[in-house]
This record gives structure tokens, C-alpha cells and sequence, in this order.
């Protein structure tokens, strides 16, 4: 099947990223219409949790989002963040962000690249005996929190964001050869805008174990899935779909 348009389930893309290459490259055109939105909780939601936030020493971020919502509850429920606070974050951009709240310090800053064991590494021997607060959405990847586990770190998970569906009454499905899922939200805002929908000759692709499980309980099958070692991000697994195809 001749592939000519893609739907990405994400904000757009600036022009310097690598799908300007994949679109120039094979001729086709990609689309970035996000399924989801992300709200952080309010401060009377958070309190639900019993969470007191001045029992931690360490903080995990794994999106902008949750350090913006962080910060505006700690104001809400007058709690001082202290200085000697410690961060991790899964990347380096969202480590960066941190400086719209507090001044960046690589001593006290620290970053994965990405995936789960990096950020894991990144706490290392040197950190261990901190107590983290891992800042989840309603939906979190389970095995972050499995992972803090299994490496014998004292965390507490707390959930700041929800997500919610965006309203894609708009948007014709039936316009792309493929569409790409990041997140089971994103699995779930297709099932829940679009209840009658089939499969049929529409192709998937998936980012993370958990995308690609919600695809497959849905009763839909992707043609490829990303992390792998070959294809660590989504580009280069769409890459490798895309030449693959173009030799059969």
C-alpha cells in the first residue's frame, strides 16, 4: 500500500526535526494532531493523595507538564521547596525546563536520556539514599515505578496530571495510511472519538511497550513498534518501515 499521508499523535513538529527529511525523502506528508491534553491536578485533588511533599529529598520528572504543576502546588499548598532539593529528569530538555523555576545547578540536576534505565543510572550508587517523589500522570508507564523497586530506591508515586481527550470530530481518519500512538491515552482518545472504527488497511505505529500492549487490547495491530536497538526513537523506526517497504 502506497503510504502518502501520516498522522502523528503529538503537539507539531519544529522544522528542524528529523521527519523534514522522512517527508522530502519518500514523498509524503506528515501530520502532528495531538489525541490528548494534559491538566495538572488541583490542589485539593493532590491533598486526596496524602502526599506531604516536605518528606522528600528528590524529585522525578518525566515531562514539563509535571515541574510546572509541581511548582504551582508547592506555592498552593505554601510548601517551601528547599534548596538542597535534588532533580531527575528522564532528559536533558526537560532538566532544562527547571530553570523557569529555580536556578540550574548540575549539582543538584541530573538526566536520563530518555528511557528508563538511564534515568535509573542516573541516581546511581551516589543518590540512592534519598527519598524520591515520582511525579506520574493518571496513566503512567508502570514500569517506572517497577523500576525504582527493583533498584531498592525509596520513592513515593504521586499522581499530578491527568489526562483528558482531545475533541477530534474534525479530523478525518480516513485521510491516513498510518497513524502513530506515543502514549495509551493516545490509544484510548481514537477508541473513545471514534467508537466505530476498524482497522482495516490503516497501519500503526507505536512508542513503548505500554502503547503497543493498549493497541493490541484494542483489537488493532501495529507494523511497527519503537524503542528497539535499531530504532531507538519513533523517526528512525519509521525510517526502517518506510525502506523496508520501498524494497518489497
Amino acid at each position: 500500500m502506497k503510504i502518502k499521508n501520516i498522522l502523528i499523535s503529538q503537539p507539531t513538529s519544529s522544522g528542524c526535526s528529523p521527519y523534514e527529511e522522512i517527508k522530502e525523502k519518500h514523498g509524503l506528508n506528515i501530520d502532528f494532531i495531538p489525541f490528548i491534553r494534559v491538566e495538572g491536578l488541583s490542589a485539593k485533588d493532590f491533598r486526596a493523595q496524602r502526599i506531604n511533599l516536605a518528606e522528600h529529598t528528590a524529585v522525578v520528572f518525566t515531562s514539563r507538564s509535571a515541574i510546572d504543576t509541581f511548582f504551582t502546588l508547592s506555592e498552593e499548598l505554601r510548601v517551601t521547596v528547599p534548596d538542597s532539593m535534588k532533580y531527575f529528569c528522564s532528559t536533558e530538555a526537560v532538566a532544562l525546563y527547571l530553570q523557569k523555576y529555580i536556578v540550574y545547578r548540575k549539582r543538584k540536576i541530573f538526566f536520563g536520556k530518555g528511557n528508563i534505565p538511564s534515568l535509573i543510572e542516573a541516581v546511581g550508587t551516589k543518590h540512592k539514599s534519598e527519598t524520591f517523589l515520582l511525579t506520574l500522570a493518571d496513566c503512567y508507564n508502570p514500569d517506572l515505578p517497577k523500576a525504582f523497586e527493583d533498584a531498592g530506591l525509596t520513592f513515593t508515586k504521586a499522581i499530578l496530571t491527568r489526562t483528558l481527550n482531545e475533541d477530534l470530530s474534525k479530523v478525518n481518519l480516513k485521510n491516513y495510511q498510518m497513524l502513530i500512538f506515543y502514549t495509551p491515552a493516545d490509544v484510548r482518545s481514537l477508541t473513545e472519538n471514534f467508537p466505530n472504527f476498524k482497522q482495516n488497511s490503516t497501519l500503526f505505529g507505536t512508542f513503548g511497550k505500554a502503547t503497543a500492549a493498549a493497541l493490541k487490547e484494542a483489537g488493532l495491530e501495529p507494523c511497527f513498534e519503537a524503542p528497539t536497538p535499531e530504532a531507538p526513537s519513533i523517526a528512525q523506526a519509521l525510517t526502517l518501515y518506510l525502506e523496508k517497504e520501498k524494497l518489497s
